[in-house]
C-alpha cells in the first residue's frame, strides 16, 4: 500500500495541490527558527491543503462503509481541523483563542462561506433553488445553540454583575449546558440517517457501488490518519506563534481567533460549498455552510469544553458580547435570506457585507 498515492488532491479539492509544497516548508522555517510572523503563515497555508484531503479521505471512506455509518462519519469528522487546532490551542492556553475561533467559523460559514457561495452561483443565474426544509431544522438547531450562548453570559451578568471568564459555577453551567448540546447533536442524526432523510443530500448510490472489505477501506483510513497527524504538528506550531504575531502586528487575539484561525479551519470546505453552489448545486452549498456552523456550535464547542477540564485551562461558554451578537445577527440574516427556498447573487453580496462589517469591528477591539 503506497500512503502517497493518497496525496496529491484528486476531486473538489485540486485546486489546493500546489499549497502542498507549504509543508515541508513550514518545517524548514520552524528549524531555521525564522520570524515567528513567517512560521504562523507557512503554518497556516500549510493546513489547507491538508484539510482537503482530511475531508477527501473522509468522503471516501464515507461512501465505503454505508449511508448510515457513512453519514455519521462524515458529520463528526466535517470540522476536525478546526477541533485539532482549537485543542493545541486549549492546552497552551489560549482559551480566548479557541472561543474567538468557534464564534469565527460559526460566522464565516454562514455569512462569508454561505456568501460567497450564493454569490458565484448566482452569477448567471436568476435565481436558485434550495430545500427550505433541510435549511429549517438546521436553523432551528442554529437557535439552540444561540440560547446556549446567551444564557450563561445572562446568568454571569445577573449574578457578578459582569461578564467573569473564570469562575467555578460557570464552568459547572458550561458543563451541563454542553452536555445538552451534545445529546440533541446525536438526536439529529436520528432525524437526518433515519425518520427524516428524505430531506437530506444522501450519498447511498456510491456506498452501494464503492469496493467493501478492508483493503478498499485502507487507503482512506491511512490518508486521514496521516492528515490529521500532520494538522496536529501543524497546529501545535501554529498555536505557539500566536502571542508574538499578536504583539508583533498590533491584533488581538480575538481578531486573530475570529478571522484569521477560523478561516484557516475552514478554506477547504469553503471551496466545497462554492463550486458546488457553481454547478446550481445550492442543496449542497447550504448543507455545507449552515450544517458546517451547526455542528461547530452543538457538537465541537461542547466537546471543547469538556476537554479543556483535562488539559487543565478549564473553559467556559461565557462569549463576548461582541461574539454573542455577530452569532445573533448572523443566523437572523439567514433566517430571512432562506425563509423563500431561494437566493440570487445580490443576498450573497449582502451576507459578505455583514461579514466585513463585522471583521471590522473585531478588529478595532483595543489591545
Amino acid at each position: 500500500m503506497r500512503l502517497w498515492q493518497n496525496f496529491p488532491l484528486r476531486s473538489q479539492y485540486r485546486w489546493l495541490n500546489i499549497l502542498l509544497a507549504a509543508i515541508p516548508a513550514a518545517l524548514i522555517v520552524h528549524l531555521l527558527h525564522l520570524n515567528p510572523v513567517t512560521v504562523f503563515i507557512v503554518a497556516g497555508i500549510a493546513i489547507v491543503p491538508l484539510a482537503g484531503v482530511l475531508g477527501e479521505a473522509t468522503e471516501d471512506l464515507a461512501e465505503r462503509i454505508g449511508p448510515t455509518l457513512g453519514g455519521i462519519l462524515n458529520a463528526t469528522m466535517g470540522n476536525a481541523t478546526e477541533l485539532i487546532i482549537a485543542f493545541f490551542a486549549l492546552r497552551m492556553g489560549h482559551v480566548q483563542v479557541v472561543k474567538a475561533s468557534l464564534s469565527g467559523s460559526i460566522i464565516g460559514n454562514l455569512l462569508l462561506v454561505l456568501g460567497l457561495s450564493i454569490l458565484v452561483g448566482g452569477i448567471g443565474r436568476h435565481k436558485q433553488t434550495f430545500s427550505r426544509a433541510a435549511t429549517a431544522a438546521n436553523g432551528t438547531m442554529m437557535f439552540i445553540a444561540i440560547v446556549a450562548l446567551i444564557m450563561p453570559a445572562v446568568y454571569d451578568i445577573s449574578v457578578f454583575g459582569n461578564l467573569k471568564q473564570q469562575n467555578p459555577h460557570l464552568v459547572e453551567l458550561s458543563l451541563a449546558t454542553s452536555t445538552v448540546l451534545i445529546v440533541i447533536y446525536l438526536l439529529s442524526f436520528l432525524f437526518m440517517l433515519k425518520t427524516h432523510k428524505s430531506l437530506y443530500l444522501q450519498s447511498s448510490e456510491n456506498a452501494h457501488t464503492a469496493p467493501k472489505g478492508v483493503r478498499s477501506t485502507m487507503r482512506p483510513l491511512l490518508a486521514l490518519t496521516t492528515a490529521a497527524v500532520l494538522i496536529a504538528f501543524l497546529s501545535e506550531l501554529l498555536v505557539s506563534q500566536i502571542d508574538a504575531v499578536t504583539s508583533s502586528l498590533g491584533m488581538t487575539e480575538t481578531f486573530v481567533g475570529v478571522i484569521i484561525v477560523a478561516i484557516i479551519g475552514n478554506a477547504a470546505e469553503h471551496s466545497t460549498a462554492i463550486m458546488a453552489a457553481r454547478r446550481n448545486q445550492m442543496d449542497l452549498a447550504m448543507t455545507i455552510a449552515v450544517g458546517s456552523s451547526t455542528q461547530i456550535a452543538l457538537f465541537v464547542a461542547p466537546l471543547l469544553v469538556f476537554l479543556s477540564i483535562f488539559v487543565g485551562h478549564p473553559m467556559s461558554l461565557v462569549f463576548s458580547p461582541l461574539e454573542i451578537a455577530s452569532i445573533v445577527l448572523s443566523v437572523l440574516i439567514l433566517e430571512m435570506i432562506s425563509s423563500d427556498g431561494e437566493t440570487n447573487w445580490f443576498e450573497g453580496a449582502e451576507l459578505i457585507a455583514v461579514y466585513l462589517i463585522l471583521a471590522v469591528s473585531f478588529y478595532f477591539i483595543p489591545i
